[in-house]
């Protein structure tokens, strides 16, 4: 379920009142990276925060990410499963929410992630000038995290 409705959002909005100081994360899931990005804490800016290498310590290292930045909530990407290979990466999504949510306690959402990684690959080459620095896969990971939560933060005002 990718969450649109307006209602929800509602929802979702009167709980991250309850503590100005939160903010929201954004996750681009990948089998081999994990990009992460950072709300500020009025929820109107999405930042590249860091990428993950998405191996047997990833979890671990999430965990404290969410602790230490007061994170209420999770922006997690989805891909829209046209195709066979977003379908299995889409079941694998789905098993790391589950992992995230028997570790500790936050509201997790799906967004579609639908050309979040072309659109972080155009904002990358605009904003990194070293060509060999634009080339870095973490650097695009955590951008198109930015953008799946960026979407999200638009669509939550009114």
């Amino acid at each position: 379920m990718v969450c649109t409705k307006q209602k929800d959002l509602k929802v979702a909005s009167n709980l991250e009142q309850l503590n100005p100081e939160s903010r929201v994360m954004g996750i681009d899931y990948g089998e081999k990276r994990i990009g992460i990005a950072i709300s500020d804490p009025l929820k109107i800016f999405a930042t590249p925060f860091n990428t993950l290498v998405n191996d047997n310590q990833s979890l671990q290292k999430l965990l404290l990410i969410i602790k230490e930045k007061n994170i209420i909530k999770i922006v997690l990407g989805l891909p829209s499963g046209k195709f066979k290979s977003s379908q299995l990466l889409s079941e694998k999504i789905h098993l790391f929410k589950k992992e995230i949510e028997a570790a500790i306690q936050v509201e997790i959402i799906f967004w579609d992630e639908e050309f979040s990684s072309v659109i972080a690959q155009e904002k990358v080459n605009e904003s990194v000038t070293k060509k060999s620095s634009r080339r870095k896969k973490n650097l695009l990971d955590m951008h198109a995290a930015a953008i799946i939560l960026q979407e999200y933060l638009n669509s939550t005002k009114s």
